[in-house]
């Protein structure tokens, strides 16, 4: 299994074929070059442990193999940024683990994760320095949902309703400068939503990943009911992170990084064309990246505490930096 130490040197690349991006190897490194033929990016391989690709490629057995030999996993993306498909580099065979996932039948890791999910969501809450009497309420409301999710015998489905009573309260709060209607997933009705897409769906990606690695069958979850083709334990330990993308797009509407110049409607839907692509890809990954150490050692821990059918107190929680949020001019 990897160590922390090793995950600490681990990159994440991006390669935006329309935009003229090339993939090549020399020895055991990646080179990505632009264009132009200038490289954007060299690293060797070992330190890879996810590349995805934007945009149209034809898949060579050099890649594959390279994959496959120094374990990092690809992910094919649209130039809109859409999946349509990844290979993992997974550990196959932990049989055990795979038992222990479906023999589990409680919800007190389901309540765990939702409790932390909402914890963070409180915490950025609090990082606007003037806050109205609402969102003052919000946040005392979120307090309280904390911990009453964490109920002894709650059901999945009454968790998840606490789940999104939190989340409408809390989107509500933290957008409210910017015309927030709804979190409306894949239909892109306007720029945030568009926007929160792109960043969960990276995010869920490096999640994935991560869980393959120690050989999790992704598609049972603890809360997300098992559905042909959803990825449900992914969904699932997404959620405490999910602040982090969030607190990204915020960030970058109060420096004015977002604009509707950027982006074009088309039946009340908001497209990020490709040539735009690549800098809200650049806001929202620097942001996840600058917790992938904590994020890798979430999952490091929930797998050993899994496996060892620890009580839940011992299971990880994942903590949002608490500072002050940044405002533009």
């Amino acid at each position: 299994m990897m160590s922390t130490r090793d995950f600490e040197f681990k990159q994440i690349a991006f390669v935006f074929t329309d935009q003229g991006e090339k993939i090549s190897f020399k020895n055991d490194n990646l080179i990505i070059t632009d264009f132009d033929g200038n490289i954007k990016h060299q690293s060797t391989c070992y330190r890879l442990f996810l590349l995805f690709i934007c945009g149209d490629y034809c898949l060579t057995t050099g890649l594959l193999e390279r994959s496959k030999k120094f374990g990092f996993s690809i992910v094919f993306m649209t130039p809109n940024l859409r999946i349509t498909s990844m290979l993992s580099s997974k550990a196959e065979g932990n049989v055990l683990l795979r038992k222990k996932q479906y023999d589990y039948d409680k919800t007190d890791i389901a309540a765990h994760i939702i409790s932390n999910k909402i914890h963070n969501q409180c915490t950025l809450l609090k990082k606007k320095r003037k806050k109205t009497d609402e969102e003052k309420n919000t946040i005392l409301k979120l307090t309280q949902f904390e911990k009453e999710v964490m109920k002894p015998n709650l059901s999945g489905q009454e968790i998840m309703g606490i789940e999104g009573i939190s989340a409408k309260l809390y989107f509500k709060s933290l957008y409210a400068d910017y015309n927030w209607v709804s979190r409306q997933p894949r239909v892109k009705n306007d720029m945030t939503n568009t926007l929160m897409d792109i960043g969960y769906t990276i995010l869920f990606n490096i999640v994935n990943a991560l869980l393959e690695m120690y050989g999790f069958d992704v598609y049972v979850g603890i809360l997300h009911t098992q559905f042909f083709h959803r990825k449900s334990l992914v969904c699932d330990l997404e959620e405490p992170f999910r602040p982090i993308v969030d607190a990204a797009i915020l960030k970058a509407m109060n420096l004015g990084q977002v604009s509707e110049k950027d982006f074009w409607k088309n039946q009340n839907q908001y497209i990020l064309p490709w040539k735009n692509s690549k800098k809200y890809v650049g806001l929202i990954l620097e942001a996840i990246m600058e917790y992938k150490n904590e994020i890798f050692i979430f999952i490091q821990s929930y797998y050993r505490a899994f496996m060892r059918s620890k009580p839940i107190e011992e299971y990880p929680v994942f903590e949002l930096i608490e500072s002050e949020e940044e405002e533009g001019n």
